[in-house]
């Protein structure tokens, strides 16, 4: 997987998202915001990729610019036309199209022309020395497997030894969901222009994007006054929801938190769920589940308060609590079913995973302040579709699971969304691969419901929950790595997220 870059770097991103179909109305209204044409916005990112060129690869003195038949091929000629005048050696392809090109870049491309540039066709040979490729072939305007020429120039780039910039999107990843429907560039930077688009931050975009970096054009007023409908969060943004305690707060204001679980055989779960909840900042946590359980639960963690999940205990403790999760290790016998049809009758507010969902999935209820937390396959159960249909359009099924089902979706994977039937969409841009391991659903789920003990909004429960926790696992893969990491190493670090008033580094 590739690594989406440095904690600097992605400081330096934009924490509001926009549709890729939403892209080209913004340039045109911040064009004329600042009294520009679009022609001149098509300069100033050609300047940008050029820029960056220059400050990471300042050796690299063969460039190859492959452009494609619309404005991100244009983005090439300007690239293209300012190496050159600055003694780059530059060979550029382009690919023809039935259709004109667009005006903005049949003006780029006449200027590269007009400056002495050649133009070769997608088919030509590639020159026997290429320091750095720039990849201006498709940009944001493809959601379909790249035809030829294009499929085979993104073969023939990715099998190449240079390094890759791609302007925009790499070409073949989709802008509007992270969907990778055929040849797509693994590029090793990708220059996001004037916006970040979904495909950049989630479904398959850290495996193609590289270190992903920014260019305003010039816009960031413009921009900043404008009400994007989606945002990204990373650790710097928990001091909005996370505030310090008072210093006289007592474990009664913290949250009293019901975890519901724990068949036979599933320990570990439940008691992951309910430990995560007391590292996050929960005054009470009170655990039911099978009566083989309760002693190994209370000699891992005394702390918890451990019962055998009964009617009587059930009804008692749904009284006491002010939250409730529900799932993790529940299972799906009439043990499991029994108690969830009991947990469903409450009014308070509640979080539902793992088993929960599947049996959601089976007897489908809407409910406004609960949060689900499906990871891809769970979801496919909620919606009735293939995995591979959730994984498609992740926004698009984030969506649906909020219609159909109310209150918060937390649609895990890699680019985690959130998303609430008032058309609320957030994306959790932390975690890494070394999450891709068992137990790390459980602790999220701890996470989530803690922080509505502690009287977060559902929305912004889960978006902290989300965020603390994938921060808590990229500070342990900068200790030890992707590989071999545990559910409960998280446990160690996952003070610092949710104490942000912490100086630590983000």
């Amino acid at each position: 997987m590739s690594d989406q870059g440095s904690k600097k770097n992605r400081r330096s991103l934009p924490y509001s998202v926009w549709p890729a179909q939403a892209v080209a109305q913004l340039e045109r209204e911040g064009a004329d915001a600042l009294g520009i044409t679009l022609y001149e916005l098509m300069l100033r990112a050609g300047q940008a990729a050029y820029e960056h060129l220059n400050a990471c690869w300042p050796d690299a003195r063969h460039w190859l610019i492959l452009c494609g038949h619309g404005n991100n091929g244009g983005d090439g000629y300007v690239v293209a036309r300012l190496g050159q005048a600055a003694g780059k050696q530059v060979t550029l392809l382009a690919c023809e199209g039935e259709k004109p090109l667009p005006e903005e870049a049949q003006r780029a491309r006449d200027a590269w022309l007009d400056a002495g540039g050649d133009i070769h066709a997608a088919d030509a040979a590639w020159p026997e020395q290429v320091d750095v490729i720039v990849d201006a072939l498709l940009g944001t305007g493809i959601n379909r497997a790249p035809a030829e020429p294009y499929s085979t120039l993104i073969q023939l780039a990715n099998a190449h030894a240079a390094p890759i910039l791609a302007i925009d999107m790499p070409s073949g990843l989709a802008a509007s969901t992270g969907s990778v429907p055929g040849e797509v560039i693994n590029a090793t930077h990708t220059l996001s222009v004037l916006a970040l688009k979904p495909g950049q931050i989630t479904g398959k975009a850290r495996d193609y994007v590289g270190e992903l970096h920014y260019a305003d054009l010039g816009l960031q007023a413009f921009l900043a006054a404008e009400s994007a409908p989606m945002a990204r969060y990373d650790a710097s943004a928990l001091t909005q929801w996370l505030r310090p305690r008072k210093p006289t707060s007592h474990k009664g204001d913290q949250g009293r938190l019901l975890v519901v679980g724990g068949d036979t055989g599933t320990a570990g779960a439940v008691r992951m769920t309910a430990e995560a909840a007391l590292r996050s900042g929960s005054g009470l946590v009170r655990v039911l589940t099978h009566k083989d359980n309760i002693i190994p639960i209370l000699t891992a963690r005394p702390e918890i308060m451990v019962d055998e999940l009964t009617d009587e205990q059930l009804t008692a403790a749904l009284a006491w609590a002010d939250v409730i999760a529900i799932g993790p290790g529940l299972g799906q016998r009439e043990w499991g079913k029994r108690a969830l049809e009991r947990v469903a009758e409450s009014e308070k507010p509640m979080l539902w995973d793992a088993d929960a969902l599947n049996l959601l999935a089976i007897s489908a209820e809407k409910r406004q302040n609960r949060i689900i937390t499906p990871h891809p396959g769970e979801a496919a159960r909620l919606l009735n579709i293939k995995t591979s249909e959730v994984e498609s359009d992740r926004l698009h099924a984030a969506q649906m699971l909020a219609q159909r089902y109310g209150g918060v979706v937390v649609l895990k994977g890699a680019g985690t969304l959130i998303a609430s039937e008032q058309g609320e969409m957030a994306f959790a841009d932390v975690g890494n691969a070394g999450m891709a391991s068992g137990g790390m659903g459980d602790l999220l789920s701890g996470i989530i419901a803690s922080l509505m003990g502690q009287k977060l909004a559902l929305f912004d429960a889960a978006c902290a929950g989300c965020v603390a926790h994938g921060a808590a696992a990229d500070a342990v893969a900068a200790q030890r790595g992707t590989r071999g990491m545990l559910a409960t190493d998280l446990l160690e670090l996952l003070w610092q997220f949710v104490n942000p008033e912490m100086n630590y580094e983000a």
